[in-house]
């Protein structure tokens, strides 16, 4: 997939705009996985529409950290794991890393969980065989797939999320109230309204969500003839960041706004019903049917599927580019496999775990919670290392990073930070 197009002609027009969407999109719709469907459900159906503020606030922060992510990619060559990996003392790194792979793993089983379930509502069967056939097939289409055919339905895949926007639409939705909690904040002080803040927040600033923009935007660089690292060629450094900005400002935009859609959809039926235990994605399904009619349940269920296909290769991704450049493998989705026999057989390992998880007595629900308390964890440390490489010219040549995405990078930073303190005060009240 070309990421990059003539600025002349035709190409200045809606297609020139379409081409330039890539990683950034693709990562901004991963982020709303089943596991995310199912936080932002239980948040909207908790806490009303007294929490969509959060989203509005995790915006900038989204772009500053992900826009900062595909930039050392397209300029260094490499992904986040592989810069810090070749700039911090090893065995911190590696910790960092089997972290992440089990935080991934979980994920994947927990989504896996959800699409299966979703199935089951949508034409029956046996939730494991759905496991398993959903599994295989994600895995089977980031092996054998090309390249450039895998990331156009990757593509595809996110308009599945105007799934959520049409339930939105069927739903009836006391509009003054769910934008005057979009746009004042209302903060409670207690363990259930700290928890799942620190639950969005965790869901919307995730590491496998920057590790896989900037690989995206290595691969992409390696697989074109014309461009090298900008740390070597900076001539059009210009262009590609204005290409990088635009891409990762529509795709968490995009992510922000079915987040959105899914809350007040939750908040205006479920809330407002008292129905406000929801444990998953497939629950919020199931209790939109007699709340919100048979056809919310559709559409919901429907987006559950289509949002796990994206991100489960995106989970399992993020994985295998960190292990592989970590290790200094060749890496990339764009190879032959038999040309990176590892990095593949580290994605499929990853895929099989999950599949595996959910033949154990597993509780998708706590899996789910401890995977957001360790990526919550991850994330912080990550972010703070990444922060400090994009000021070093060893890293960035004479493109480092200043300026306010520099210190709304950091500012993300810190509010993860805050996000593992407010989980550790929740833990003891």
């Amino acid at each position: 997939m070309k990421t990059t197009a003539d600025n002349t002609g035709n190409n200045n027009g809606r297609k020139g705009v379409l081409a330039r969407l890539g990683p950034g999109l693709i990562t901004g719709a991963s982020d709303d996985d089943p596991s995310g469907i199912g936080t932002y459900s239980q948040a909207g159906a908790q806490l009303g529409f007294g929490i969509g503020w959060t989203m509005l606030l995790s915006y900038p922060l989204m772009v500053a950290i992900q826009e900062i992510s595909g930039r050392i990619g397209r300029i260094t060559g490499h992904g986040v794991a592989g810069n810090v990996c070749r700039n911090f003392p090893s065995p911190t790194i590696w910790f960092l890393i089997v972290l992440l792979s089990i935080a991934n793993t979980i994920n994947i089983a927990a989504d896996l969980g959800a699409m299966a379930d979703a199935t089951k509502l949508l034409i029956g069967g046996p939730v494991i065989l759905h496991v398993v056939l959903l599994g295989t097939l994600s895995v089977l289409a980031q092996i054998f797939f090309d390249y450039n055919r895998y990331v156009t339905i990757l593509k595809w895949l996110t308009l599945c999320l105007f799934a959520y926007v049409i339930a939105l639409a069927v739903v009836q939705v006391p509009w003054r109230e769910a934008i005057q909690g979009l746009i004042i904040p209302t903060i409670t002080w207690n363990a259930a309204f700290l928890t799942t803040l620190v639950a969005v927040l965790g869901t919307t600033i995730s590491p496998y969500l920057f590790i896989w923009q900037s690989s995206q935007e290595a691969e992409e660089q390696r697989i074109d003839r014309n461009k090298k690292p900008l740390k070597q060629d900076s001539s059009d450094h210009e262009v590609e960041f204005r290409r990088i900005r635009l891409d990762t400002l529509i795709g968490m935009a995009f992510s922000n706004l079915i987040a959105i859609a899914i809350i007040m959809t939750t908040a205006a039926t479920l809330h407002a019903k008292g129905i406000t235990d929801i444990q998953s994605s497939a629950q919020a399904a199931q209790a939109l049917k007699p709340v919100a009619g048979a056809f919310a349940e559709l559409v919901f269920a429907l987006g559950i599927v289509g949002t796990g296909l994206l991100a489960i290769p995106v989970l399992a991704g993020s994985t295998a580019y960190a292990i592989g450049e970590g290790k200094k493998w060749p890496v990339g989705l764009a190879r032959k496999p038999k040309h990176a026999i590892a990095f593949y057989a580290v994605l499929a390992l990853s895929g099989g775990l999950g599949i595996a998880l959910n033949f154990t007595a597993l509780d998708p629900i706590k899996a789910l919670y401890w995977s957001a308390v360790i990526n919550g964890v991850l994330a912080a440390p990550v972010m703070a290392m990444l922060m400090l490489l994009v000021r070093r010219q060893k890293v960035m040549g004479e493109l480092v990073i200043e300026g306010w995405l520099y210190w709304l990078g950091w500012l993300s930073t810190s509010a993860m930070a805050l996000c593992i303190v407010g989980m550790a005060v929740s833990f003891g009240m």
